[in-house]
């Protein structure tokens, strides 16, 4: 058995950047697109930097423009709800956990207007429900519910647009 070092092993020493550096490659880093000031500072402490030049490289982004916790809560929120069909509870753990403030999460949650959120949810309900094989109705629509909450729909809304979906 070979005990060779792959250059993902942890013991090796990463490289140190100088501040100036880590500022240059941080910022192409949030150009490219939104990014979180949690997901920047991780990224930050990885080239090696100190916690003060840290957040003084965090500082630099916010005045420059590079980082804006409100403009990524936005991108997040509408983004996740596009394409990936996420509810607004999935989006709002999603956000916390990226440890955007509440202030910004619910200006993130604004960019999902309502009427594309109940024909998503209708669509994603019809879609689930015709692909199940399930004769029994009750089960079917539990398992279609199932389904959407996991997906971070409202219980409230998920059952109110299930009973008018099957009831017809």
């Amino acid at each position: 058995m070979s005990l060779r070092r792959t250059s993902d092993d942890s013991t090796t020493p990463k490289k140190r950047y100088s501040p100036e550096e880590a500022y240059l490659r941080i910022s192409r880093y949030c150009a490219y697109q939104e990014r979180s000031h949690k997901e920047v500072r991780t990224k930050l402490f990885s080239y090696g930097l100190y916690p003060s030049e840290v957040e003084q490289a965090l500082s630099r982004l916010i005045t420059d423009g590079f980082l804006n916790e409100e403009r990524f809560a936005k991108a997040f929120a509408g983004g996740k709800f596009r394409m990936q069909k996420w509810g607004r509870s999935k989006i709002i753990r999603a956000l916390e956990m990226h440890g955007v403030s509440d202030r910004c999460i619910q200006r993130g949650l604004k960019e999902i207007e309502m009427p594309a959120y109940s024909r998503t949810l209708r669509s994603l309900l019809a879609k689930k429900l015709k692909s199940l094989k399930e004769p029994n109705l009750f089960k079917a629509r539990q398992k279609t519910a199932q389904f959407a909450i996991g997906k971070g729909y409202e219980p409230e809304l998920v059952w109110e647009f299930l009973r008018e979906m099957t009831e017809e």
